[in-house]
């Protein structure tokens, strides 16, 4: 079990990486950001580019592993998204983690810049986008006649460090499926319990389902597992083990003093 912070992109990029190296320096396992454009449409609060800070991190730090959690693939081009997160894959000497998802709330991360905000539209951007992503980061010529992207014999040079790619990991809101079997393509999840009602972390028996059906399409070698649950006592970390969860991720709620809060959980060190 390994275990990692989930932190904000709403503040300035120097702030975040004294978190980063206070996190490396206390022993988490990994390190990654939300990736959001706005906070919402009345307050104009810090917001940093989380691929930037993250290649910056990759200098300030040394073994940690660096990603985001995670980033809406629908409102990125996926070529230059390819580029970035191979910057930050070389640049940490093969430590980068890319998490996708469709982007939430639409209503803020699409529809602000006029773009759509029908799920079903943004699912479909993120699964042609992961194809063409993946296939760029073979390092061989790419062609591709897709409803929402066209490459013509594109090669892209050098290739991520990591094979036979950066691990992409997509999230996954329970109870629907859709977000598990598009996982189950590559080579993690996130799961989280989320309806219009109620959103909680996913329980340790929603993990082994997730699991389970996973497990029923594709082995498991490789595969990572990534809760966002804080695990205080050893019983919860236990279940979630058992579940089959590689990682535990935790961080600060977002509030007039999640910095603080952010950099006390850095310092502190993981639930070990």
């Amino acid at each position: 079990m390994r275990f990692g912070l989930s932190i904000p992109n709403f503040a300035e990029p120097d702030r975040l990486l004294d978190i980063a190296r206070a996190a490396e320096a206390s022993g988490w396992d990994g390190w990654f950001l939300w990736d959001h454009i706005l906070v919402d449409r009345e307050h104009a609060v810090p917001v940093s580019e989380p691929w930037t800070v993250l290649a910056a991190a990759s200098i300030a730090t040394s073994r940690i592993r660096l990603g985001t959690m995670v980033t809406p693939l629908a409102r990125r081009r996926p070529w230059v998204l390819a580029r970035q997160v191979t910057t930050v894959d070389h640049l940490s000497k093969g430590r980068a983690v890319l998490g996708v998802g469709l982007g939430v709330p639409p209503e803020v991360e699409y529809t602000s810049f006029g773009e759509s905000a029908d799920p079903k539209h943004h699912a479909a951007l993120v699964d042609e986008g992961l194809t063409v992503l993946d296939a760029l980061w073979q390092g061989e010529p790419v062609t591709h006649r897709g409803p929402a992207f066209e490459l013509d014999g594109v090669q892209f040079a050098p290739r991520p460090v990591q094979r036979p790619r950066v691990p992409i990991w997509s999230a996954c809101s329970l109870p629907a499926r859709a977000g598990v079997r598009r996982a189950a393509r590559w080579d993690g999840i996130v799961p989280i319990y989320a309806t219009k009602t109620e959103l909680r972390p996913a329980s340790p028996d929603e993990v082994a389902a997730v699991v389970a059906d996973i497990a029923s399409t594709r082995t498991l070698d490789g595969f990572d597992v990534a809760v966002w649950i804080v695990a205080d006592d050893e019983d919860t970390r236990t279940a979630y083990e058992q579940a089959g969860a590689t990682w535990l991720i935790e961080g600060p709620a977002p509030g007039d003093d999640w910095l603080d809060d952010a950099a006390g959980m850095a310092s502190a060190g993981p639930p070990r």
